[in-house]
């Protein structure tokens, strides 16, 4: 992802709006920084007292005073050094779980064909990557940036107080010493970003070679992907030695140029202490104040690149949270379902276009009546619009013509989550998650007892091979199902569609891809499923759908006709040669 060059002023802006929740770890982290800076100053003047007040003037009690007065600024700045880095990490931390959060909540409202135009992987980069980097900057660099601002500040004004002179000498020599440090500085950065990218690579080459492992053994091409793997590993070790070389020729820079001017000024001051113009206490305060304004400045010159970098970042999920959903309930007329949903359904004259296809319609005129408890089955060719129209039944896409009826209700006048609850969904490919089988079934419905997962189980005919697993219904599956066949994925598909007891059915035909007995326990649970129900099914193979109430022939986004399968055999061509080519009629 390209380095944002957004001013780190936004990062500030961005930061206080998460921060306001927490005023009161802000006010206390600000005191913290402030007593912490206060103390650091003082001991400069600790300093002076310790060497003239002590050891010039030869007195053992005004050295232990003087002493204890260190010591005490010494405790102090401990304290309020630990107060401040529990604050302001507790406050980075707070925040960046709350950015997660947010995003994540947002990124559930969205519709599905968001997520189309946009990379998963970016989207979870910045999910990931992003408010990483913002924790990182708010529970860290921001604190460095105020505390070196303060402590430069600070620095400055005891260094005139101090003497002028070597002040004037220090006004010279820091830009000396600071525009090596900020021109090697950005070459480090620039290595470092490099060199995260080149990591990336990495990350990214082995995920997607475990990811399909199988492939890669079944065509023995092992020997090739070990040596581009070494070639992306070589890459990032490259881009990483740059970055040693220019980070060991900063410090070089640094060491020389900070004591070089360190000397000078020790030279100079000791010149003045030697002809009695300064006392060795004031010089040696002088020579704090001024390592520590140089620290604070380059300092600064480094933090201002990660706030860069984080203010990209918080862009970047701006972003992301000011993306809108293009489905949303009505802001007026919200209409309300029943308890009890009938389950007819009515397409009037839909047409859809996808917005990458604007000149080919998915869906053209589409009209369909499917009256309460029916069953009514979809078939066609690939693209003839059958899965477009179960993502427009669910509402997750709008039709730019025509309107779609759940029970005579306009479903756009309906909230999207009481429209989705009437509907249970069989996809082809089951879609299954990390986790138990009993948290698989209940994300039909989460508040369901055991009880009732057992029955739903029972029913999809997957009881028997769960209660074979090694801990049942506890048994954890891998990512999409791992670990299960495609008819085991299927039932648990089914019973999830069992439990969540919705009035309607769409059933993308769950039996094409399996075994003739896998094929007959899933048609059985599918069969038990649809009665009482009513179903909308996509055929890929007639024989499944033979004995449907009715036919939809679709081509090309339009319903050609509607009939019994009987009926269709002589008066639709396109069914006819779909029935010879699957029966051999």
């Amino acid at each position: 992802m390209p380095e944002s060059r957004t001013p780190p002023l936004s990062l500030f802006r961005f930061a206080l709006q998460w921060l306001a929740p927490y005023h009161w770890a802000v006010a206390g982290a600000s005191l913290a920084l402030l007593f912490t800076a206060t103390i650091t100053l003082s001991i400069g003047q600790g300093l002076r007292l310790l060497i003239d007040d002590g050891l010039a003037a030869g007195r053992p009690d005004q050295l232990n005073q003087a002493v204890l007065i260190f010591f005490a600024l010494v405790v102090a700045l401990a304290i309020g050094t630990f107060a401040r880095f529990y604050l302001v990490s507790w406050l980075g931390e707070r925040v960046v779980a709350d950015i997660r959060r947010r995003v994540f909540d947002h990124l559930l409202t969205l519709h599905p064909g968001f997520f189309d135009q946009n990379r998963g992987l970016e989207i979870q980069s910045r999910l990931t990557a992003d408010t990483t980097l913002l924790q990182s900057v708010i529970g860290s660099s921001v604190s460095m940036a105020l505390r070196n601002t303060l402590m430069m500040v600070g620095g400055i004004i005891w260094l005139f107080i101090t003497n002028l002179k070597l002040t004037l000498i220090v006004m010279v020599s820091v830009p000396l010493v600071v525009a090596p440090i900020i021109i090697f500085g950005r070459r480090v950065r620039g290595l470092s970003r490099s060199s995260q990218d080149r990591l990336a690579d990495v990350g990214s080459y082995v995920g997607e070679m475990l990811g399909q492992i199988k492939t890669v053994q079944a065509f023995n091409h092992e020997p090739y992907d070990r040596a581009r793997f070494a070639g992306v590993v070589e890459d990032a070790f490259a881009v990483a030695r740059r970055r040693i070389v220019q980070r060991s020729l900063l410090i070089v820079v640094v060491i020389v140029l900070v004591l070089g001017a360190v000397g000078v000024m020790l030279w100079v001051g000791g010149m003045d202490v030697i002809e009695g113009r300064i006392s060795g206490g004031e010089l040696a305060a002088f020579v704090f104040y001024a390592v520590i304004v140089g620290s604070a400045v380059g300092s600064i010159s480094e933090v201002i690149g990660e706030l860069q970098r984080a203010a990209g970042a918080a862009e970047r999920i701006v972003e992301l949270l000011q993306s809108r959903s293009e489905i949303a309930p009505p802001a007026q007329n919200l209409q309300h379902l029943p308890a009890e949903i009938e389950g007819g359904l009515q397409l009037d004259q839909v047409t859809f276009f996808y917005p990458g296809r604007p000149d080919q319609a998915a869906l053209d005129a589409v009209s369909l009546k499917v009256l309460p408890g029916e069953t009514l089955a979809l078939v066609g060719p690939s693209g003839a619009g059958k899965t477009t129209l179960f993502d427009l039944l669910l509402r997750f896409a709008d039709p730019q013509q025509g309107q779609i009826l759940l029970d005579g209700v306009d479903i756009r006048t309906l909230n999207p989550a009481d429209l989705r609850r009437c509907f249970a969904m069989v996809p082809q490919q089951p879609a299954l998650f990390y986790g138990s089988i009993e948290d698989n079934l209940r994300y039909g419905r989460p508040e369901a007892s055991m009880a009732e997962i057992e029955d739903a189980a029972r029913a999809a005919n997957a009881e028997e091979f769960i209660q074979q697993l090694p801990q049942g219904y506890q048994t954890r599956i891998g990512d999409g199902g791992i670990g299960l066949s495609g008819g085991q994925k299927q039932r648990i598909a089914i019973a999830r569609a069992v439990l969540a007891d919705a009035p309607i059915l769409l059933l993308d035909e769950a039996t094409s891809a399996l075994d003739a007995q896998s094929e007959h326990l899933v048609q059985q649970a599918m069969d038990r499923l649809m009665e009482g129900r009513t179903t909308l099914v996509i055929a890929h193979r007639l024989a499944t759908v033979t004995g449907a109430g009715r036919i939809a022939v679709m081509d090309q986004g339009r319903v050609q006709a509607v009939g019994t399968h009987a009926e269709l055999l002589h008066s639709n061509p396109l069914y006819a040669r779909l029935a010879e080519l699957q029966f051999g009629l």
